[in-house]
């Protein structure tokens, strides 16, 4: 069982109104957040998985709730808090990228502290972290302690997904992922979230760096222009990003980090030995993988993660 951990909430998504009155604005809302995202999507891909997220005693929060359990994560980990549910604002750009305002202040995604960290038995295999949970407080100190507890026992993934509107402190941001990078077996990262932590540095020398700690492999996605990835022990290639007619890219990398976590589930190497006895066919195989599953995200409106037969299918 895999055991993520980090925000839940809800993307609002404005819709033209028929009416076409300036004072009238329609919005679709989507259960999402990046960590519920990776929850979902390894369930849908046929993995085991938690959520440790405190969740809102709201209507939102009930809601979110709910799909967990329609979904099958686990509720083991999850806590309730009387505080409201965050509300993430979603605009589409032109190639279908989102741009996001938070409503997150003092919000139950939040409230996780030192004393909330669950004992893990033995059926946890590995714990994900990411977004904007690993910046913001109290939870953001609360995952660090619980990585630094685990980093060694449990394969351990991390994605950065730099969102500055809940924090727009770069040089927080930076600092964090400094500490977490020494933590992590394998760290999925965007273009994007390398330009905006360095900006004017190569994003391969940056890379290269965080492989001298004990991260075995590094994902880089591009978006249009595909996947490259660095590996301690076998180099750096790429693969191309596969052909789709693309409705938007929201939840594109949370599926790219949950096919990634399924293919080393699938294939008996969850585990930090496993990571690090992967030959190259095996990183190639996970890669693409990777890669076709993100694609059919791509394809739908909304984080809408793909299912493990589609892939079969695709």
């Amino acid at each position: 069982m895999y055991l993520v951990c980090g925000e839940a909430l809800f993307d609002f998504f404005s819709e033209e109104d028929a009416s076409g009155l300036a004072s009238k604005v329609n919005f679709k809302a989507i259960a999402g957040g990046s960590p519920f995202n990776v929850a979902v999507g390894l369930r849908r891909l046929g993995v085991d998985s938690a959520l440790l997220a405190g969740l809102s005693t709201d209507y939102l929060g009930r809601r979110l709730q709910q799909v967990l359990h329609e979904e099958g994560v686990r509720a083991d980990y999850l806590i309730d808090f009387a505080a409201p549910t965050t509300l993430a604002m979603v605009a589409l750009g032109a190639n279908g990228s989102p741009q996001y305002s938070f409503r997150g202040e003092g919000c139950a995604d939040r409230q996780l502290r030192i004393e909330h960290l669950p004992a893990l038995g033995p059926e946890v295999r590995g714990l994900h972290i990411g977004s904007y949970s690993l910046v913001v407080q109290p939870i953001a100190d609360t995952l660090l302690a619980l990585v630094q507890r685990e980093t060694g026992k449990r394969l351990i993934s991390l994605d950065p997904n730099v969102r500055l509107n809940p924090e727009p402190d770069i040089d927080l941001w930076r600092s964090r992922v400094a500490e977490l990078v020494q933590l992590a077996d394998l760290i999925k990262v965007s273009d994007e979230d390398l330009h905006l932590l360095y900006p004017e540095q190569d994003p391969a020398q940056v890379i290269n760096g965080w492989l001298q700690h004990r991260c075995q492999l590094v994902f880089l996605t591009r978006g249009g222009e595909g996947a490259t990835v660095f590996s301690r022990q076998h180099g750096s290639w790429s693969v191309p990003a596969a052909a789709v007619k693309i409705a938007d890219t929201v939840g594109a990398g949370d599926t790219f980090q949950a096919a990634l976590i399924t293919w080393l589930t699938e294939h008996g190497m969850d585990s930090v030995e496993g990571v690090q006895s992967l030959e190259r066919e095996h990183i190639d195989a996970m890669l693409k993988f990777a890669v076709q599953a993100a694609a059919l995200t791509c394809s739908k409106t909304g984080p809408d993660l793909p299912y493990r037969r589609q892939l079969d299918l695709s």
